[in-house]
Parts: structure tokens; C-alpha cells; sequence
């Protein structure tokens, strides 16, 4: 059953992509000839007013036609004015970004719900485990809890920061003692006890430690906390992403690529686990989707984008043959990135799998 709901879920967000093509450009007052989901001669088709809808045999997309999306093509006297290419360029632009604008939509409305009803994982102010050998070996115990540090009570990482004040008196090297202790108020089976530790400079993380970890806890945001919070998650992921496909060439980042079947695959795996990690995963998805949609090369939507504001730019239209030629360059870069893909999802599968947790 979860390569039903995995094929559903895909199916969604190709759809809602497209529908948001088609419902802006009806807006504008274009005309939408056919909306299909998947490519291919439609197997199955129905016509609703001046649009045929169906689904096509290959899975792999969506389409919409606009009448007009190609200036040659012959076109009726009744439908010139609604054609795509004589529609001011910010009218084309709406249209365009519309689709991708939907899958951004759908990732952080998908985040942001989750993030309201399963909360974020925070570190909490309460000691998980104690390095052997550690500064706070002896005196900490898992399970304490952390009243204060020095008289700060903050945060986890306002107390991180203050244990990071005491350094070791000249230079700091790996392993010497800090001049000053820190003075550490817990809370151990509801008793108050305090403790004066002298931390130890680490190289590695170029700072003094008391060698104890925080454990990790719940926290319910807030609605605006939790928007807040979904959107710095969802720009992290696009600098990744376009970080990635920048450096697709770099054998490292060549590797981190997945394509269609990794995507289904992991889609498919996640439903088998939990419908939260579902989720997640379909928002990711969505992000990809809009993050790779809006690259300005054409037939991506970025490409359609690029060209409507170099013809403003310009003051006149750009010729079909130039966006033709320059639209190679995006039909080369979709091909490569769907070779790369699928040859690295290939590869995971022969060699054990995806492993989702």
C-alpha cells in the first residue's frame, strides 16, 4: 500500500504544479487548451469547457498547453488576443511562476503543519551522557538538570557559551585547565547541588568543555514560531539544493543527486515507516521541484522567466529561434541531472538500499 500512497503523493505535487499554471493563466484571461498529468498521448481524457484534461502514459511530469506558448504556431482569429506571447510580460511571468509558487507553498505548509502538531526537537537543559575521563566526569551524572552555570539560567547554548569564558591562563592548547571553575547549580532527584568544575580546552572544537552532553526534548512553537522556524528550514534546503546542481561536476556533489526513482523510492519507504516522515519527505520534494523549476533555462520555468524579462529589458520580442538554440542548454542540463540521478539511485539500490529513518 505505500507504493500507492507514494504514487499519489507524487502525482499531488505534479498536479498542483500545474494547476497552478492553469488556474493563473485563466485568470489573466489565456487560454488553456489541454492540462495533463504525465506526458504522452492521453490514455484517459475528458473536456471541460474550452480545456481537455486527461493523464498521460509517462510518468516522469505534467503539461499544460497555452495557446500561444509557441509565437509560429497558427492561430485561430478568435484566440490572438488570448495568446500567451501577446500578453504583457508581467501577466506571462504570473502565469509562470504560479506553478512553482504552489510547490513552495505546499513545503512549508507541510513543514509548518508538522512542526504545530509534532513540535521541533530542542536541545533541553538536562545532561544525557558524561565523557569518561571528561572535566565533568565524577561530578555530573546523566539525568541531572542544569539550574544554572555562573548564574546564567538561559538556554543550552547561552550555557554552552558561558562554560566557553573560562580559559586555560596563557596559551590555549588541547586538554589544559581553565583558570577560573565554573560554578554549576543542578538539580539531581530534586535536590539542589552545586559544583565548581575547571572545564578543559578542546582543539577540536576550539573551545573549553565541561565534557557532558545536553539531551533533547519537545517544543511546541508557537503559529508565527513555527512559520518562522519552517521557512529558515526551507531556505537552508534550497541553498543546498542549488549549491548541488552548481557544482554538479564536483564527483562529492554528484553523488548527493537523486532522481525519479530515488525520489519514489524514498517517498515509498517513508510511508511504510510514518506519515509524518512521509511528509517531510513529499515537502522536500516540493521544494526540489520549485527550487529546480525556476533555474533560466528554458523549457523550465525560470528559462520562460529569464526570456520575458530580457524582451522587457529589451523593448521588443526576442526571436523564437534564439530561445530555441539557448533552450538547448536547459534540455542538456535536465538530461544530464536525470542521467546523474538515476545512475546514483541505481547504484544505492544495487548496493543495499536507501535506508530511511
Amino acid at each position: 500500500m505505500s507504493y500507492v500512497y507514494a504514487f499519489l503523493g507524487f502525482a499531488a505535487l505534479i498536479i498542483a504544479h500545474e494547476a497552478g499554471h492553469v488556474t493563473a493563466a485563466k485568470a489573466v484571461g489565456m487560454r488553456v487548451e489541454r492540462f495533463s498529468l504525465f506526458f504522452g498521448p492521453m490514455l484517459v481524457k475528458f473536456r471541460r469547457g474550452e480545456t481537455e484534461y486527461g493523464i498521460g502514459p509517462i510518468p516522469l511530469g505534467g503539461y499544460v498547453k497555452i495557446t500561444g506558448m509557441n509565437p509560429t504556431e497558427e492561430i485561430a482569429p478568435e484566440f490572438v488576443d488570448r495568446a500567451y506571447y501577446n500578453q504583457p510580460v508581467w501577466k506571462r511571468n504570473v502565469v509562470i511562476l504560479a506553478g512553482p509558487a504552489v510547490n513552495l507553498l505546499i513545503a512549508f505548509v507541510i513543514i509548518w503543519g508538522l512542526l504545530l502538531s509534532n513540535g521541533a526537537a530542542v536541545p533541553i537543559k538536562r545532561v544525557a551522557a558524561v565523557e569518561t575521563s571528561s572535566a565533568a566526569a565524577g561530578v555530573l551524572r546523566p539525568g541531572d538538570q542544569i539550574v544554572s552555570v555562573d548564574g546564567v539560567s538561559g538556554s543550552a547554548d547561552q550555557i554552552r557559551t558561558e562554560i566557553a569564558t573560562h580559559r586555560c591562563a596563557g596559551t590555549q592548547v588541547n586538554g589544559c585547565l581553565a583558570a577560573t571553575p565554573v560554578r554549576i547549580v543542578l538539580r539531581r532527584n530534586g535536590q539542589l547541588l552545586t559544583f565548581s568544575v575547571r572545564p578543559r580546552y578542546s582543539a577540536a572544537d576550539h573551545r573549553p568543555l565541561l565534557g557532558f552532553e545536553f539531551g533533547e526534548g519537545t517544543q511546541y512553537p508557537s503559529i508565527t514560531h513555527a512559520a518562522s522556524l519552517a521557512v529558515t528550514g526551507l531556505w537552508s534546503v534550497t541553498k543546498q539544493t542549488v549549491s548541488t546542481v552548481a557544482r554538479v561536476f564536483e564527483p562529492k556533489e554528484r553523488k548527493q543527486l537523486s532522481g525519479v526513482v530515488g525520489g519514489f523510492t524514498v517517498t515509498q519507504q517513508s510511508f511504510a515507516q510514518s506519515p509524518s516522515l512521509a511528509l517531510q519527505v513529499l515537502a522536500l520534494i516540493s521544494l526540489s521541484l520549485a527550487v529546480i523549476n525556476l533555474f533560466p533555462f528554458l523549457p523550465l520555468d525560470g528559462g520562460h522567466v529569464f526570456w520575458a524579462l530580457a524582451e522587457k529589458v529589451r523593448g521588443r520580442r526576442i526571436p523564437f529561434a534564439v530561445m530555441e538554440r539557448a533552450g538547448v542548454v536547459g534540455f542538456v542540463l535536465i538530461l544530464v541531472l536525470f542521467v546523474i540521478g538515476l545512475s546514483n539511485d541505481i547504484t544505492t539500490l544495487s548496493g543495499g538500499g536507501f535506508n530511511v529513518h
